[in-house]
């Protein structure tokens, strides 16, 4: 079948997305050949060079299978698809796979409002359970309202949810165009990430890296969680600094400022910058607390401020991490009084001894903070400890990043992974391998250097929750039925994945299960990042399949969004130098955020998400992949959903190729033959150019200059080359009409392979037009293609005769005329090296424009292609 057979009579980008993903799909088109890659390396000794057929691995961002994706998600994935399509027509063997992150608060949170339940561990499991509700997002229905299930009913629905969660993600991943390998995919809780994820945990354990601790924790009360340093973010909120009397033991008084005065009765000690002048003497002395009357100690540390409040602070245990490190620092005792609930525990700190210290805090138990505060507040005023009025102000207040309450401390028993808070050897190995990384954009790289130079505490990876990766220990109980926590349980490799809360203990039976002498199990789960900071190893098969983990492994790049720095990139390189030593990868390429109109972040908690679906169905995929495409790693973009100008111009862009595509193979001629005319030899020396400078583009991971590059030249291409040298390309056979139709399908294959990364979908239509396989199997194109016939090309001959071309388009407007008018006689003028230069495309500009007679003259000092004399007839 001829091209012209192929070439549809009205070429439309309807449609064309289902008919290649189908086409992909059963071709294999983007299948991970493991066979060529064993094949490659053995060839090579291990050469990564440029179309060796070696590996170029992608650890791929699992999205968290929860809801829907957004516009973010399309954006920052086609930064990833246009580097692996571009690699793989380089001749690499690109191995990307795709993960769903299903594990986490999000997911469960998404069940509880889907489904109208709540998870109750205490409760028997239900086989034939049916939820309440099913549907919508559930958010009418009351936390009250929701109806208690087990544990295992709990986690049968997060399973059921996420998976169909998972096929409405793939259906639009494929819609999009990603070329990922759909048969190299994993769940961050399916059973091989279970088994990963513990089998890692088990070495942290045997190297002595992973430990639990009493200590203090950052709690949310909503959730019912621990917090991660990592997950933290401060939001802005009102509060009130009161100012409040401690009785000095000799007499007189101390005012402290306070946010937290409901913490009163926690308080521990108050503090002093050591070089403030004003508290230096009583450095050592005590005072007593209001209210409470216990008595606290004076001291010193370089954290206090001399000039925030009185310059004096209480330390409370604990009213935020500054009390933390001072309580650590100044080794003082813990006197914690908020509940996991968010309340006040009953039970007052056995130091507060006094009747009317006892009876304060009676009428503060069981209160929420608002409510304890409130008490205090009036028990200091009836008591005159409360000094002024109070003083409103607005500070930033730690929040979990998706909680919606504030984070309060509590002292809780967690597991923690060392992240080089402590070591100062792990952190600065951390350092060297962030330095070693190959940033894009680089600027990038000293966010992850403050992070690590930031961290204050080890990585506190445990989590009071359901549907995760349950850590694999248990704890033997004494003979008086409490566990013995130091002397944990740890599974052998050979019981992965367990679940301690229903397996057995190694070395028990299931009758000694929460008795004298017996085991209970851990009903923690890890963080959710503690299994995607694994993901080099999910996708790769560590320990599972190893031919493949050597083969992938460092992985070549690492594409995620610029605000989980600290959390996913930091974690997975933590986890990568605990058990390899090595760097996990060697590039890492970060998107900038989607913004709306107002340059406001788009996020699911402002409101202004917009989904994609919707795009791409009324404009096309490879419309909204150019839009995304366009923006440089590390950049803002904005997004307007009611004037999407880029992703119009897209669409207008995809429509073009596949326009122009149809009218160059419509010419009767072969690429292979020579390159006789000037002109011709012109336009693939600057397409030789494009070439040179989208492949450097893309070598230094700046896809939107490759696209922005070829893009323009395409432009100019169509509007000017075209035009000029379609009446010879019409034209009776010989030399210069072969050379024409040589040249422009000679552009069109090397345009269509430019713009293939970009338009994966148009380029294909447009291409199984003249042939056979895949435009995104073929090379990526060389500089050096074009030069054959060539070698004496002019770059600067076709933006003379464009030049020229525009002028005579613009003479004939001036007088009124048509395009197809024809012109009597034209003089162009301008220096005498470009009149030489452009008189070698006289015959192509005299027939695109109608001339009959088209004269030169060189010397005068006018621009090149000022048209000097212009008789318009109308024949």
């Amino acid at each position: 079948m001829s091209s012209a057979d192929r070439v549809p009579e009205k070429p439309a980008l309807e449609g064309l997305e289902a008919k290649w993903e189908s086409a992909w799909e059963g071709q294999g088109t983007y299948r991970f050949n493991r066979e060529a890659a064993l094949a490659a390396r053995a060839a090579s000794t291990g050469s990564t060079t440029v179309g060796t057929g070696a590996v170029f691995s992608i650890d791929t961002p699992p999205p968290t299978a929860s809801g829907s994706l957004h516009i973010g998600h399309v954006f920052s994935y086609t930064h990833t698809d246009v580097v692996a399509r571009f690699q793989r027509m380089r001749g690499q063997n690109v191995f990307y796979p795709m993960g769903w992150d299903d594990n986490g608060l999000p997911t469960e949170r998404r069940v509880q409002n889907y489904y109208g339940v709540r998870c109750d561990p205490s409760l028997p499991y239900d086989a034939e359970f049916v939820p309440p509700h099913e549907g919508g997002d559930g958010k009418s229905i009351k936390a009250a309202d929701q109806k208690p299930i087990s544990r295992r009913n709990f986690i049968e629905l997060c399973d059921r949810l996420t998976k169909e969660d998972e096929k409405q993600f793939e259906e639009l991943w494929r819609t999009l165009g990603l070329s990922v390998d759909w048969t190299q995919t994993y769940r961050t809780i399916g059973h091989e990430a279970l088994f990963t994820s513990q089998l890692a945990f088990l070495g942290n354990v045997e190297r002595g890296e992973a430990y639990q601790a009493m200590a203090p924790t950052l709690w949310d009360v909503t959730f019912r969680t621990a917090v991660a340093q990592a997950e933290l973010e401060d939001k802005e909120q009102p509060a009130s600094y009161y100012r409040v009397a401690f009785e000095k033991t000799d007499g007189g008084t101390i005012e402290i400022e306070t946010t937290r005065p409901e913490l009163l009765p926690a308080c521990v000690a108050l503090v002093a910058h050591p070089d403030d002048e004003r508290y230096k003497p009583l450095f050592g002395t005590t005072v007593r607390t209001p209210l409470f009357d216990v008595e606290v100690p004076i001291l010193a540390h370089h954290l206090a401020q001399k000039d925030k409040g009185s310059g004096i602070a209480m330390i409370c245990t604990f009213g935020d991490v500054t009390d933390v490190v001072w309580w650590r620092e100044l080794d003082l005792p813990n006197r914690a009084i908020m509940g996991f609930d968010g309340r006040i525990i009953t039970e007052a700190p056995d130091v507060i001894t006094s009747e009317t210290g006892i009876a304060a805090y009676e009428q503060l138990a069981g209160k929420t903070v608002f409510s304890a505060k409130a008490a205090v507040v009036d028990l200091l005023k009836a008591s005159g400890d409360l000094i002024g009025e109070p003083r409103s102000i607005v500070h930033p207040v730690k929040f979990f990043e998706k909680g919606d309450k504030p984070l309060e401390i509590v002292s809780t028993r967690q597991w923690y992974i060392r992240n080089g808070a402590k070591d100062e050897a792990l952190r600065t190995r951390l350092l060297e391998h962030g330095n070693d990384l190959e940033w894009h954009p680089d600027f990038m790289r000293v966010r992850y250097e403050n992070w690590v130079n930031g961290l204050t505490g080890d990585w506190l990876i445990s989590r009071q929750r359901f549907f995760g990766v349950p850590l694999p220990v248990w704890y033997p109980l004494d003979a008086d039925g409490n566990p013995v926590f130091d002397e944990p349980i740890v599974a052998t490799r050979e019981m992965l994945p367990v679940d301690p809360s229903s397996d057995t203990a190694p070395g028990y039976t299931e009758d000694q299960r929460g008795v004298a002498g017996g085991f209970r199990g851990e009903v923690d789960v890890m963080d959710t990042w503690a299994t995607s900071s694994l993901t080099p190893q999910l996708a790769g098969g560590w320990e599972r399949d190893p031919e493949l983990f050597d083969l992938v492994y460092p992985y070549s790049l690492r594409p995620q969004g610029q605000d989980i720095i600290r959390t996913w990139l930091f974690s997975t390189l933590l986890r990568a130098e605990l058990e390899h030593g090595t760097s996990p990868w060697k590039h890492a390429a970060l998107s900038g955020f989607i913004v709306d109109p107002d340059r406001k972040k788009m996020s699911k908690s402002k409101g202004n998400v917009v989904t994609p679906a919707g795009m791409l169905e009324q404009h096309g995929s490879d419309a909204v992949r150019y839009w995304a495409a366009s923006s440089r790693l590390g950049t803002d973009a904005a997004f307007d959903p009611q004037n999407p100008t880029q992703i119009k111009i897209g669409r207008r862009l995809a429509i073009k190729i596949l326009n122009a595509s149809k009218f160059i193979l419509g010419f009767e001629g072969s690429a292979d033959a020579p390159i006789t005319e000037p002109i011709d030899a012109s336009m693939l020396a600057n397409l030789a150019a494009v070439v040179e400078t989208a492949t450097a583009a893309f070598d230094n991971f700046d896809h939107a200059r490759a696209l922005e590059t070829t893009e323009s030249f395409f432009w100019t291409f169509c509007d000017d080359y075209l035009e000029l040298v379609k009446e010879r390309a019409y034209g009776e056979s010989g030399d210069a009409q072969a050379s024409a139709v040589a040249a422009l399908r000679t552009a069109l294959s090397t345009l269509l392979r430019l713009f293939a990364p970009f338009v994966p979908f148009a380029t294909e239509e447009a291409w199984s037009w003249s042939n056979d396989d895949s435009v995104h199997l073929a090379s990526w194109p060389l500089a050096s293609e074009l030069q054959t016939g060539a070698t004496s090309g002019n770059a600067a001959l076709l933006d003379l005769a464009s030049r020229a071309l525009t002028n005579i388009r613009r003479a004939k407007t001036d007088a009124k005329a048509s395009q197809k008018a024809a012109v009597d006689s034209a003089l162009i003028s301008g220096p005498a090296d470009d009149i030489a230069l452009l008189q070698l495309a006289a015959a192509d500009l005299q027939a695109v424009g109608r001339i009959n007679e088209l004269s030169f003259v060189a010397g005068v000092e006018l621009a090149v292609t000022d048209i000097v004399l212009v008789t318009v007839s109308e024949s």
